[in-house]
């Protein structure tokens, strides 16, 4: 399992880079799918979540006995296959612009997060109902913090 944890990592972290990249200015478009979002904002949001993202998948494999830890983990490769459609596949349909974070959410994250998964049943660490459950509470924890997160960094970061 240790290797598929770096994966996830490596996939997140490509994920994340892209999006940090190009996701800022995408966002200035005028559309109602996305809201502005200065990079400073955004690259602030994305490190946290990315730090989040590494701590799941840490504590995952450092405590294997912990249900939490498993729970959490679980949450995050579910939420990232789900992020990778909804929005940035959708979106890229819907208003026939190029979302960022799709090709590596299409090509890195439900991949490789798809292959833990399904190692996970494989090995009957996981039911369905934990997949799905967990997904569910660490999308809407990381949809609620995002914009949290945007408002942290308007007030501890310099304006630019």
């Amino acid at each position: 399992m240790d290797y598929l944890v770096i994966f996830f990592c490596l996939a997140i972290t490509l994920h994340n880079i892209e999006e940090a990249i190009w996701l800022p200015q995408w966002s200035q478009q005028p559309s109602k799918y996305q809201k502005a979002v200065t990079p400073s904002e955004f690259h602030f949001a994305v490190i946290i979540i990315t730090m989040l993202a590494y701590l799941s998948a840490f504590s995952y494999l450092y405590f294997l006995e912990s249900e939490i830890a498993k729970w959490i983990f679980i949450g995050f490769l579910g939420s990232m296959i789900f992020n990778a459609i909804f929005p940035h596949l959708l979106v890229t349909i819907l208003t026939k612009t190029y979302a960022p974070g799709l090709l590596t959410g299409l090509l890195l994250n439900i991949p490789i997060n798809s292959l833990i998964i399904i190692e996970l049943f494989d090995n009957h660490l996981i039911i369905w109902k934990e997949l799905i459950i967990s997904t569910v509470v660490i999308g809407i924890i990381l949809l609620s913090l995002i914009p949290l997160l945007f408002k942290m960094s308007r007030k501890i970061l310099p304006h630019t």
